[in-house]
């Protein structure tokens, strides 16, 4: 099978009313097995959060990562998401979030990190339109002199590939620092380790509102790839509501690697 390119897809933009982070995890699953099996479009889904979460990778120690009294405290919900990665602290218009639902043709020969490099090659190019000289840091950074943009994580299964981003645009640094474990002594032998790096906010680096800098993302991937928008069907959301009730809001899922 030859490799496919962008403008070889139909591209799909689903940006929705803001959702619980746990429905958030879901639609990841369930928007994948509908593009792998043909169901659904290649797609971008822009996220918007209706919560605070700290969101785990799926292969992370909860107790590990996540300070469980602080996250209550703040009232902040913990969720695993089932991409790798490491732990994603999240607030309400502080943080912009996508993922892309591809299909395993566009990285049919490509290492892993060249697989992240062309799933981001776009955000990158609208944030150095925005100002920002942003790069690919391997594995998984986006990142910039003055720090760390955001992180990606990935996920395949059948025929399709997910490529999920999370960008800060600004930042609680004290309460973040509560509520996940950096740096803090390692508390289970099992488990990915997440490592504290510097981040540096879109707003400090543009001083845009968050809205504007979506926009321009949304502009950028239409402009090189093609970009319709769509709906999150109905059957779509059903299927994701079910599998937060029956997997993804379970103890037995977000404790899988305690």
């Amino acid at each position: 099978m030859s490799r496919s390119n962008w403008r070889d897809h139909d591209w799909q933009l689903v940006h929705a009313v803001p959702q619980a982070p746990l429905l958030h995890m879901a639609l990841d699953e369930a928007l994948l097995a509908e593009v792998a099996e043909g169901r659904r479009p290649p797609t971008l889904r822009l996220w918007e959060w209706a919560a605070p979460a700290v969101v785990i990778g799926r292969f992370q120690s909860l107790r590990n990562e996540v300070d469980g009294d602080a996250a209550r405290r703040h009232g902040i919900d913990v969720v695993r998401r089932i991409s790798g990665g490491g732990a994603m602290f999240i607030e309400p218009g502080n943080t912009i979030t996508y993922s892309i639902y591809a299909p395993l043709s566009m990285v049919e020969g490509l290492s892993f990190q060249e697989s992240y490099a062309l799933m981001d090659s776009w955000v990158l190019e609208a944030l150095r339109e925005l100002g920002i000289e942003a790069w690919y840091q391997p594995l998984n950074d986006i990142a910039s002199a003055a720090g760390k943009i955001g992180g990606a994580a990935q996920t395949r299964r059948g025929g399709a590939l997910l490529h999920h981003v999370t960008m800060a645009y600004d930042i609680d640094a004290a309460k973040m620092l509560d509520v996940l474990r950096i740096g803090r002594e390692k508390l289970s032998d099992k488990g990915t380790a997440s490592a504290a790096k510097r981040v540096d906010p879109l707003r400090s680096q543009t001083g845009l509102p968050r809205a504007a800098i979506v926009e321009r993302m949304l502009a950028t991937f239409r402009r090189l790839h093609g970009l319709a928008d769509g709906p999150l069907r109905e059957e779509e959301l059903a299927q994701a509501q079910a599998l937060v009730r029956d997997k993804f809001g379970t103890g037995t899922w977000i404790a899988d690697v305690a």
